[in-house]
């Protein structure tokens, strides 16, 4: 038997990436899938293969910070497919290794909204549906700023700092009622995202002096994979986890 038949889930910032990449190894355990992004063209490009394939997919274009995004998401998979088994908050943005005195408001608190806002209101939803329906899996997508000082600038360090706090007490709050909550703490994994942004001058120049303790960069199916065994009965015992996926980056 598949991994996820039967399993309903929510992937969000599915469109390229890490997200498609979660979608795409999902979909062929056999669950059930809405996806959501803002870059609609490319999410209807997921979706228009996935369902070529075979499988059962619906898209949602969601600011993950706006809360009616949110419950619009969340209200339309209950509907379209009766219930919500696996929520993988995926949705992020870098800060260009932008350190904290060049951060102004404006960057801090966008990075904040879409790292720590979006699956705040997601999993808000999520184990009030979950308390009531037997359980479920959620995964978040952190990072190895999640856990280190030196992995990301100011703004994007603090935001995955708060997702790693938001997995803990997600998982000790809601254990007992068989929902999980894990978080995959990626390192570098060579994605459009991780491969265009145009970094910080004095950032680059203050992390390029480690770059060469980096192990080589993973691809986006590494992390779908892990994100595929967290969302599964095989991880039933696997709670409140920050699982870093680098190659052994943060090892050094």
């Amino acid at each position: 038997m598949a991994m996820l038949e039967g399993k309903v889930a929510i992937i969000t910032g599915a469109a390229s990436g890490m997200g498609r990449a979660m979608a795409r190894r999902f979909a062929a355990e056999g669950a059930k899938l809405l996806l959501a992004d803002l870059q609609v063209d490319k999410l209807e490009a997921v979706v228009a293969k996935l369902k070529d394939a075979g499988h059962e997919v619906i898209s949602e274009s969601v600011d993950v910070c706006k809360t009616a995004d949110v419950d619009r998401m969340i209200d339309r998979v209950l509907n379209e497919f009766g219930g919500l088994h696996v929520l993988c908050n995926n949705a992020g943005i870098l800060d260009n290794l932008t350190p904290l005195h060049d951060t102004d408001e404006e960057m801090w608190d966008r990075l904040m909204a879409v790292n720590a806002k979006g699956p705040y209101l997601a999993s808000r939803r999520a184990v009030a549906h979950m308390k009531d329906s037997g359980g479920g899996s959620i995964v978040n997508t952190a990072s190895a700023a999640g856990t280190c000082g030196g992995r990301g600038g100011a703004a994007y360090t603090a935001s995955k700092h708060a997702l790693v706090g938001l997995t803990r007490s997600t998982a000790w709050f809601y254990g007992p009622h068989n929902i999980r909550c894990n978080a995959i703490c990626p390192g570098a994994v060579m994605t459009a995202m991780a491969s265009s942004f145009t970094p910080h001058a004095e950032g680059f120049e203050r992390y390029s002096k480690y770059f060469p303790t980096v192990p080589p960069f993973g691809k986006a199916a590494d992390i779908g994979d892990v994100a595929t065994f967290l969302a599964s009965d095989e991880a039933r015992y696997v709670n409140g986890a920050i699982i870093p996926v680098d190659g052994g980056w943060v090892a050094y």
